[in-house]
């Protein structure tokens, strides 16, 4: 069975909305790991929009199955993994004017400046995971940028307008899934998963583990986020 790991980003950004100290973050993960989660996932972003420098330090003295460093490649981000040495870190696109992020690492274009973080980063013991476009040569390019894992972005299934489109997006995804696999890569996927679209995962025994945020933290204000995170198990489990 895949594992979940919860991004508690939209807590913080709860938060931040007021600019006070609650929603917590650190309390929303830690009953995410009550409730069953086997990961608890942040993206620290340069404009500090949701989650802060607070936040991801604090969940490393926390989080106590494993935390998981969303960052776009550069100095400070680096600078910040190889103090507090993440379980993983997945490397991310990352605009200041994007809402969410809104598709997969250019690991053509930049190539180098990627491979210098993951060759940083894994010198420290820190393993590293690509969020990739569900796309062949970026899973083959990953692999010899030293990749870890990949993640899939499944933003571009989740988001399809018409069945033609999902279809082809599914199968992009299962397709880049099974090379990776073959490959050696441990494959995570994650953006746009909701408690309905997760059933669309059915019998792909490549994905490892899903990550999940937006949806589950917006379900936690109806029934809290334990509760929200136990349904969420559950839809995979029947996977």
């Amino acid at each position: 069975m895949a594992s979940l790991a919860v991004n508690v980003d939209h807590v913080a950004t709860l938060r931040e909305a007021r600019k006070i100290n609650y929603p917590d973050p650190v309390i929303a993960a830690a009953a995410a790991e009550l409730a069953g989660a086997d990961g608890v996932v942040v993206h620290l972003r340069e404009d500090r929009r949701h989650i802060q420098d607070r936040d991801v330090y604090l969940l490393r003295q926390t989080v106590q199955t494993k935390l998981i460093l969303e960052m776009a490649a550069t100095d400070e981000m680096t600078k910040i993994a190889l103090e507090i040495i993440p379980d993983l870190v997945t490397l991310v696109p990352e605009k200041r004017q994007e809402i969410t992020t809104e598709g997969g690492l250019d690991i053509i274009n930049n190539r180098d400046r990627i491979a210098e973080t993951i060759d940083t980063l894994k010198q420290a013991g820190v393993p590293v995971s690509l969020f990739l476009n569900p796309s062949l040569k970026h899973v083959e390019l990953a692999k010899s940028l030293g990749a870890d894992k990949i993640e899939i972005h499944t933003g571009i299934f989740c988001e399809a307008e018409s069945p033609m489109q999902q279809s082809a997006a599914m199968s992009d995804i299962i397709d880049a899934a099974k090379l990776a696999k073959e490959m050696g890569l441990g494959v995570n996927a994650g953006h746009g998963i909701c408690y309905k679209n997760i059933k669309a995962f059915k019998g792909i025994k490549e994905i490892d583990e899903f990550s999940i945020g937006h949806s589950i933290v917006s379900r936690s204000i109806m029934v809290g986020m334990e509760n929200a995170v136990r349904e969420m198990i559950r839809l995979i489990e029947s996977l």
